[in-house]
Formats: structure tokens, C-alpha cells, sequence
């Protein structure tokens, strides 16, 4: 499944698990389900349908005179066994089967579930045109995972059963219905057409699906199997453009993973109104129609490729190898959100996939320290879908990276391909991918598990370096500041050997002196040679809460490169001198080393971190460098700093132009205004880069400026961008929605925000603008307060999914107790274990604004004013030098 989780930004290490949060275990089987079978008859304006489910079941003991199935809000009509009328208990969420006969093992059973169903809430969902949005398509699609299945066809609902399946269904033409396996029948019934597709390799019921529309068909395919693409009439070439590389990725994980791709089959169908980015059921992927890119879109979107790659690696991590339980799910999407870096490195570059790396650590990072911290695998939670998380996504990434560094390629991949082989059509859990790395490779890798997987956490390192240039001694000391002081033998501790290099010009390293070995050091590394530098490298071990290491060196080494290549899952703060740090950013070979640098520089400040600065923004050889420089630069407050920034607009990747006006925003300037309300009205070849100018330009003019721009020239500048720049996605117009939700105080902007919640505004530029009456409500006098509180409450009470989380979100941005109990109520009506614990989490931000809001904003403006002032001394200060200099 692909991730689709919103940030909440709450104290360190809250708990994940929330009241009435309890340990969760697969049920015991009463057999092995063999092959399922639904025939259906859809009736899609009134949505609902009539359907038959046959489950043959091969009993594992005797004496069973009770079968308890999952179904939920299913109106059942007879239940027979073997042909044989059975009595059956339903309470709405279990059915309760009672047997004539016990069960006798190898006594095959076949249950026939007749029933029917009318406006499913979950499991299957009806997408039609209706009054507000006449242009809606006619769609019917399902949603397994985790456990909906059971909102649309009774099943023993949990992935620790596999088996085959089919599915029959009759559908009105001219739709056309797709499933998993393989269309065996198409039969025509008047007006209507019955589709027949069958599953002949086992799946859990999860993964079985149906999605009906009035598609175009692309077709395409890879050794003799089709990849075909379905999406809305008149986006094939969007279609082409975002899934044509499925049949090469299929062929480079077919080799990576050592198994070639094991169904008939693979279809991906871009659905209206998805509730996931994605979702891989077994060889017939859903995805969001919202992935599908247009050619300006393509400049600078790769999140496609990546969805694209991470649905398709499931096919094998997850599909046809299935977790036995919720709780190991990082197995399937930690490699799925892996494959989507070996494929960045396969199809861009080492450097690139490293950056990749980077942004899925961070994003980890940044829910163990704003929303919880937890193990990665845990059985206790109250919903099974809170899983699907940072935890299991970006961090499940980073571990089989670790695993990779552990082993070396060839034998990381020895042991992903034994895995896959050993487990092919069968379930897993995590002591299974244990137990392969060891049978391929030898090696016990439970050490990185328990400090990884198995705990929650990661190591924050701080290293700091000093020379000896008498003694010709580097010393480096490492604190790991996630321990407290003085607790050596904390369980916070981490116990990693780690590389650490020393960086010199080329000629420099002479062969002999990589003998050179002390006490401390452990072993030494192969030369890194890159950038005109190479690098002597030393592995350490880090275990305690500060240690000083010691290197005995011929010469003082340009830089310091901790945790070379880094490959370890951590965050770092180097205390390093200027020049150290500046060589750093111009030579390491390692761009996640570099940025490091970039970070430490600007933490110092000052007129030599902004011109290292401003060279790399302008000289770095890659593009997620010179990003990471723009945020850099715009934390130095020196005028030179702006200076260096704007050049960046000349970049020819988009990614960094619209880093470089995101920057902007901090620099809150008359200056910063006017560069960014040019390139407003001149326009930029990204959508990307004019939505992040609508909004900075908010953000920019309703700062406390000296020379304030006029407040009506931007509303009406921001008006004009929602009039005229409807588009894809409505990436541009959601631009300009956050920024008019910068003037907190306006009036004008809230009538117009309030105007764009309606129903039949486009759904991405509604959702957007929804979220942004959080924001705009900390300003707003106690009337328009009300009007916002009134619109939210109203909004609640609908029941899309994305709908409720954008009213979650906008509520818990806001500053009085009103908010809190419409998310109570949200919570209360919620069907989705999402929607629920994205509203209790709100609340508790609501209560903690509440709280410190006040005197924080009178704070925070005073400190604004004062910052203002020192830049502009401080600036003066730095030319006055550079001048005497």
C-alpha cells in the first residue's frame, strides 16, 4: 500500500498506543481456506449489489461445530454447507455459522454465502457524477487493506490465510470490470456484460479486488505477459507517461529479487476518489488518478515513478510474499519503499538514491520526534491500519539499507533472494527474513534488529573534531545526545561500528600509511576517491555516551567524513571549524555528507558560512544538494545571504527554484517580496515552483515589514492566480488558497476561502483551501471565528475520507476549545481507524495552542522585530570587514 498519513506536529516520544489500545493476534483457524469465489450483480446508481461468496474450506480438526466468519454491514440471506440450509447468528460483524455436521479432517467443506449489500460505508466504494460534480466518472472500486475486505464479501479476514480465488461479476456496459488473475470469460446479458477473472496462485483476502469503469485500455508487456494501464478516457498520454517503465522495472526487480515476476498479469487502474496513493493487490494495482502526469507536471514530480515502483515491489513483498501478521508489515512496505531508492540509484544515480535516503530518514525522524516513537514491530494497537506509518515505510527503508551496508551488495542480495525463494506463496514474519540472511550469508544480524526493529529510536549523534598539530593527532569525539548524561549502560545507547574518514587532496595519500592502526581503531576502510579527493578511512566503535577517538596522521586532513557513505540510520550535528567544514561541502565525495556540512555552516553564521554557501548553491554537481544549500542559506540573517539565494532562481532544475522560493519565505524583506511577486507574474515552467511563490508571497506580505507591501495588492494578486490557473491537480490555485491564509487577520482573504470550501470546487483545490481556515483562523476576530467554527462543523459531517482528514487537520491549527469538540464528534462518527486517531491527535495540539498560544505570538513578533534589526546590523558589520580586509 502506499502511504497516505499526515504530519501532526506533537511533544517527543508520545506513546503510539492510545486508549484502549490491546494486543492483537491472529484467530485460531478452523482450516485452510482453499478457494474463494464471489459472483456479483452490481446495481451502481442505487449502490448496491447482490452477491453469492462460496468458500471451500479443508477442515484441520475434528469436532468443529461452529464457523465464525467477518462480515460487516452485509445483509445475509441463507448460509448453506455442502448444498445443506445451515442456522446461522449474525450481529452485523461476525457470522456465526452452526454446523449440521462437525468437521472431520480432509472433509472438505463448501460454504455458500448468499447475501447483498446497499451503500457500504468501507470495502467497496461507488464513485458517480452527482449535481456538484457533473463530470465525475462512474466507477466502482475496492479497498482490502487491512481489514475491509469483510465490508464487502464475508471471509475469514486476516492475511494469515492464503488461497486462490475468483470473481464474476456483472457490470452495465459499456463498463469494463478487472480483477486479480486472469479474465477467463466475458459473456454479454443484454445491456449488460459479466466479467470472469480467476486467481490461480494463493493471496490473502486482502489482496482480492474489483474495479469497474468506462477505462481506456493501454497495453503493453513483458516477456509475453500484458502490462496494461487503465485510466479515464483522454489521459493516455498521461497514462504513458507515468507508468510507461512499468515492464523495465519489472524486469530489474525480477533480477534484484531473483524471481521473476509470478502472475499472468499486471494491470495498474487509476481510480476517482482513491483513499490510498495506492494499493498492490495481487497483479491489479489501484492507484490514485491524481498520480497520472500531465508533461508539465513531469519537470520536476517523481513521486509517480516512485508510487509506481513501490506498488510493483509489492507484487513479490507482500503479494507473493505475504506477512502472517499486521505487525510485521515493515517487511513488505519497508522493501517496497526500499525498491523505490535501488530504483532512483538504477535509473538516475548512487548520489541521487543517496538524497532519496536522506528525505525517507527525515521523514521518519520527523514523526519519532513530533507525533511517537515506537518499535516497528508491535502487536498492541487498536486498528490495525495505525501501522501504516512512518515507522514501517521510511524507516523499514533505512533498515534493509543497513542490512545492505552489513552484508555488502552481493550477499544483500543473496539474502533478499533467499527470502523471496524460501517464502514464495507462503506467510512471513520478521525472525523469517532473519533466518534467510543467515542460511545465504552466514551472518546474525539480530544485533542491528534489536536496536532497530525491535525498539523504537534511532542514534542522534554530535561529533566533534580538533588537530594536534604537534603530536599530529585528529581527535574526534562522539556524544550520543539521544542517551542522558552520565547513563552509559542507558538501553538508549546504540552499539555501532562505524566508519569514519579523512578527507585529503588526491596526491596527498600515500598507500603505505593506511597501516597506520592504534588502540582505538578497529580496522580500516578501502580509499574513497571522488571530487579530486580520497579519503582515509577508520572504523570505530560507538557504544558509549561520549567517546574520544584518536587518529595519528601524517598531515591535517581537509575534512572529517563521519559514518562514510552514511549509511546508518541517524542524525548528526558537526562541531567542526569553518574550514573543515567548508572543505566538507566543496569535496566529500558523499552528498548526505555534504548537506551535513551545509547545516553546520549555517548554524555558525556569518560571512564565510554564506559564501560556502552561496558557491555550492551555485557549483554543486547535484540537485538535492543545492536544495538542502537554499534552506541553509535562508537561516543565515545577513543580507549577503538573500544575495546568494536569489541566483539560485536560475536553476535549471525545477526542484531547486522552488527550494529557493521556499527559502525566500524566511526572508521576510521588501527585497524578497519583489523577487518573488516577478516571478509570480512572469510564471516558471513548474506548477510547483508558482505554488510555493503564491504562497510565500502570503507569507512575505503579511510579515511585519518596514516597507509592507499594500495587503489589497496581494489579495488581489492571489485572487487573480485562483481565477486564472485552474490546472493539474490544482497544485497552483492550492498554492494561492495557503496564501491568503498568511493574512490571518483579512477579512477579504476568509470570504474568499470560505468560497472555495464549497461542493463543486475541483476536490484537491477544496481540500486544500479547507485545511487553510486552520490556518487563518488565528487571526480573525470572534465573528469570523464563528463562521469558521460553523463551516467546519459542517464540513465534518461528511463522509469522504480525505474530507474528514482535511477538517481533522484545519481543527487541530486552531486556538480555542470550540475546535476541540467538533473533533470529538469527528471522532465519534469516524469509520476509518485513520480519521479516529487523527482527530484525538488534534486535540491535543488544540489544547496545547490554547494553553502557550498567546503570549507565544506576542513573543515571536517582538523577536521578529529584533532579528530584523540585527540582520541589517550585523550585514553592515560583515561588509565593513570584508572592506577592511
Amino acid at each position: 500500500m502506499s502511504k497516505s498519513y499526515f504530519d501532526t506536529d506533537n511533544n517527543a516520544h508520545k506513546p503510539f498506543e492510545l486508549p484502549g489500545a490491546r494486543p492483537h493476534y491472529n484467530p485460531d483457524r478452523p482450516g485452510q481456506v482453499e478457494h474463494i469465489f464471489l459472483d456479483l450483480s452490481l446495481d451502481i446508481p442505487k449502490q448496491s449489489y447482490q452477491g453469492n461468496c462460496s468458500i471451500h474450506l479443508l477442515p484441520i480438526r475434528n469436532g468443529i461445530e461452529r464457523l465464525t466468519l467477518d462480515a460487516v454491514n452485509l445483509n445475509i440471506e441463507s448460509v448453506q454447507v455442502d448444498e445443506v440450509a445451515q442456522n446461522f447468528d449474525y450481529d452485523g460483524v461476525q457470522l456465526s455459522i452452526q454446523l449440521s455436521e462437525a468437521t472431520q479432517i480432509g472433509k472438505r467443506l463448501l460454504i455458500a454465502i448468499a447475501y447483498s449489500v446497499v451503500k457500504p460505508q468501507r470495502g467497496i466504494y461507488f464513485i458517480q457524477p452527482d449535481k456538484h460534480y457533473p463530470n465525475k466518472p462512474t466507477q466502482v472500486w475496492t479497498q482490502g487493506e487491512d481489514e475491509d475486505s469483510r465490508f464487502w464479501f464475508p471471509c475469514f479476514d486476516y492475511p494469515g490465510q492464503l488461497s486462490t480465488s475468483e470473481i464474476r461479476v456483472r457490470v452495465p456496459n459499456p463498463l469494463v470490470a478487472i480483477s486479480n488473475g486472469e479474465l477467463i470469460d466475458t459473456t454479454e446479458d443484454g445491456d449488460y456484460k459479466i466479467y470472469h477473472w480467476s486467481q490461480q496462485q494463493v493471496h490473502p483476502t486482502y489482496l482480492m479486488t474489483l474495479a469497474v469503469g468506462d477505462f481506456a485500455e493501454i497495453r503493453d508487456e513483458w516477456k509475453g505477459k500484458p502490462v496494461t494501464y487503465y485510466v479515464e478516457k483522454g489521459r493516455e498520454e498521461d497514462a504513458k507517461r507515468s507508468m510507461g517503465k512499468t515492464p523495465r522495472m519489472i524486469e530489474f526487480l525480477s533480477q534484484k529479487y531473483g524471481y521473476p515476476y509470478a502472475f499472468p498479469k499486471y494491470a495498474q487502474v487509476c481510480v476517482d476518489d482513491f483513499i490510498f496513493g495506492g494499493m498492490e493487490n495481487t497483479s491489479t494495482t489501484l492507484l490514485t488518478d491524481r498520480c497520472l502526469l500531465d508533461e508539465r507536471a513531469a519537470l520536476d514530480n517523481r513521486n509517480t515513478e516512485s508510487l509506481v515502483v513501490h506498488e510493483l515491489a509489492h507484487q513479490w513483498f507482500g503479494d507473493l510474499v505475504v506477512i502472517k501478521h499486521w505487525s510485521h508489515a515493515w517487511i513488505k512496505e519497508g522493501m517496497a519503499s526500499y525498491s523505490e531508492v535501488i530504483w532512483t540509484e538504477q535509473e538516475y544515480s548512487l548520489e541521487e538514491a543517496a538524497y532519496y535516503r536522506l528525505l525517507e530518514a527525515r521523514r521518519y525522524i520527523s514523526e519519532d520526534s513530533s507525533r511517537y516513537r515506537r518499535p516497528m514491530v508491535t502487536h498492541v494497537y487498536r486498528e490495525a491500519i495505525e501501522l501504516y506509518d512512518r515507522h514501517i515505510y521510511e524507516k523499514g527503508s533505512c533498515v534493509y539499507h543497513m542490512i545492505r551496508f552489513q552484508l555488502g551488495d552481493e550477499l544483500f542480495w543473496q539474502a533478499i533472494q533467499t527470502f523471496v525463494e524460501d517464502n514464495a506463496h507462503k506467510t512471513v514474519e520478521t525472525v523469517d527474513l532473519l533466518r534467510a540472511i543467515e542460511k545465504a550469508t552466514g551472518r546474525n544480524l539480530l544485533f542491528l534488529f534489536d536496536q532497530y526493529v525491535y525498539r523504537g529510536g534511532h542514534p542522534d549523534f554530535k561529533v566533534a573534531y580538533s588537530w594536534d598539530g604537534d603530536a599530529s593527532l585528529a581527535k574526534i569525539t562522539v556524544t550520543q545526545t539521544q542517551a542522558a548524561e552520565g547513563k552509559n549502560g542507558s538501553k538508549d545507547l546504540f552499539d555501532l561500528k562505524i566508519p569514519i574518514g579523512f578527507g585529503y587532496p588526491l596526491q596527498e595519500v600515500r598507500s603505505e600509511e593506511l597501516g597506520v592502526q592504534t588502540r582505538l581503531i578497529a580496522s580500516v576502510q578501502e580509499l574513497g576517491v571522488k571530487n579530486n579527493s580520497q579519503l582515509k578511512t577508520f572504523v570505530v566503535r560507538v557504544n558509549e555516551r561520549e567517546q574520544s577517538f584518536y587518529f595519528p596522521l601524517e598531515n591535517k586532513p581537509q575534512f572529517i567524513s563521519f559514518d562514510v557513505g552514511n549509511n546508518y540510520l541517524k542524525t548528526v550535528a558537526l562541531e567542526y571549524p569553518i574550514p573543515e567544514l567548508k572543505a566538507q561541502l566543496e569535496s566529500d565525495p558523499n552528498p548526505i555528507s555534504r548537506i551535513y556540512a551545509a547545516e553546520a555552516l549555517a548554524k555558525k553564521g556569518g560571512l564565510e558560512a554564506t559564501k560556502a554557501l552561496s558557491a555550492a548553491l551555485k557549483n554543486d554537481p547535484l540537485w538535492g544538494v543545492r536544495v538542502e544549500v537554499a534552506k541553509q542559506l535562508a537561516q543565515i540573517n545577513l543580507d549577503q545571504a538573500f544575495d546568494g539565494l536569489v541566483l539560485g532562481l536560475k536553476d535549471k532544475n525545477a526542484y531547486v527554484r522552488r527550494s529557493v522560493v521556499e527559502a525566500l519565505a524566511q526572508i521576510k524583506t521588501a527585497e524578497s517580496y519583489k523577487v518573488v511577486r516577478s516571478l509570480l507574474q512572469k510564471g516558471d515552467p513548474s506548477y510547483y515552483v508558482e505554488a510555493t511563490a503564491s504562497r510565500v508571497i502570503g507569507a512575505i506580505a503579511s510579515a511585519n515589514l518596514e516597507e509592507k507591501p499594500k495587503e489589497d495588492k496581494v489579495l488581489k494578486l492571489l485572487k487573480g492566480v485562483l481565477e486564472e490557473k485552474a490546472g493539474w491537480n490544482e497544485v497552483v490555485r492550492s498554492g494561492a488558497v495557503a496564501g491568503l491564509a498568511e493574512f490571518k487577520t483579512s477579512e477579504t482573504a476568509l470570504n474568499v476561502l470560505i468560497e472555495y470550501t464549497k461542493l463543486g470546487v475541483p476536490q484537491p483545490l477544496r481540500l486544500a483551501t479547507i485545511r487553510a481556515l486552520g490556518k487563518i483562523s488565528v487571526g480573525q476576530n470572534p465573528v469570523n471565528l464563528e463562521r469558521i467554527l460553523e463551516k467546519l462543523t459542517e464540513l465534518a459531517k461528511e463522509t469522504f475520507f480525505l474530507t474528514q482528514v482535511a477538517v481533522a487537520a484545519a481543527l487541530g491549527q486552531m486556538e480555542t476549545p470550540k475546535a476541540v469538540r467538533i473533533l470529538r464528534s469527528l471522532a465519534e462518527q469516524a469509520v476509518d481507524g485513520r480519521v479516529l486517531r487523527y482527530a484525538e491527535e488534534e486535540i491535543s495540539k488544540v489544547q496545547k495552542n490554547i494553553g502557550s498560544e498567546k503570549t507565544l505570538r506576542q513573543l515571536r513578533e517582538d523577536f521578529d522585530q529584533l532579528k530584523q534589526q540585527n540582520q541589517e546590523l550585523r550585514s553592515r558589520l560583515e561588509n565593513l570587514e570584508a572592506k577592511s580586509k
